[in-house]
């Protein structure tokens, strides 16, 4: 194997170096990727090359570019056996790269879309009560959290209020509004009020009243 590979010339070495190196790692960013762990499990290098997580479709991220090395060491091996020329090899491996990026950044887009689609809707929280879990500022002063059941599920999300008084852990809130980055605007409300035990012997007694007469 070592004989075989020192008597390969300059750029067929380099392209079985790369097509090697890269698979190894593509096959582990893959095997992440699809039991969960995806390939942030490497040291968070996905989102180091992306430099805005906001973009939905990410194209210059860690799984593409071994995508495109992995493609692009295999099909310059192919070019350099069917006897193209050095400069056509380089072209058509770089394309070939090129294309295994698209194909794989629009395949893990379409997967987080179809992840997403399942995911916390925060409209949904509008108009509903909860209580203030950690205690949220007057006026947006201090952002707080509060629990509330949205889409069948308990949540404790972020919240602010525009009270003019803070309202405290354990305060009954309600959702009146949600900003564009999911933070709940909430308000002070109060539980409905039960009837005392004095009331309910008034009706009983006028009750009986009209009963009697």
């Amino acid at each position: 194997m070592l004989d075989w590979f020192s008597n390969l010339e300059l750029l067929p070495k380099i392209y079985w170096s790369i097509a090697i190196v890269a698979s190894l790692v593509f096959i582990i960013v893959m095997i992440l990727a699809f039991v969960g762990g995806d390939a942030d499990d490497l040291g968070d290098v996905d989102s180091d090359i992306d430099g805005d997580s906001g973009i939905g479709f990410q194209f210059l991220t860690f799984k593409n570019v071994v995508s495109f090395f992995t493609i692009f060491g295999w099909s310059g091996i192919a070019c350099l056996d069917a006897g193209f020329s050095t400069p056509l090899t380089l072209v058509v491996s770089t394309v070939c790269g090129l294309l295994m990026m698209i194909i794989v950044a629009s395949l893990f887009y379409f997967m987080n879309k179809l992840t997403d689609s399942g995911t916390l809707n925060y409209d949904n929280a509008i108009d509903a009560v909860g209580e203030v879990y950690l205690t949220i500022g007057a006026d947006r002063s201090r952002m707080g959290k509060v629990s509330v059941n949205v889409q069948g599920t308990m949540r404790e999300l972020d919240a602010l209020t525009d009270s003019l008084t803070d309202l405290k852990s354990g305060t009954i809130i309600k959702v009146v509004d949600v900003t564009s980055n999911g933070i709940l605007i909430v308000d002070h409300t109060r539980k409905p009020i039960e009837p005392t035990e004095t009331k309910i012997q008034e009706l009983d007694s006028g009750e009986n009243h009209l009963l009697n007469s």
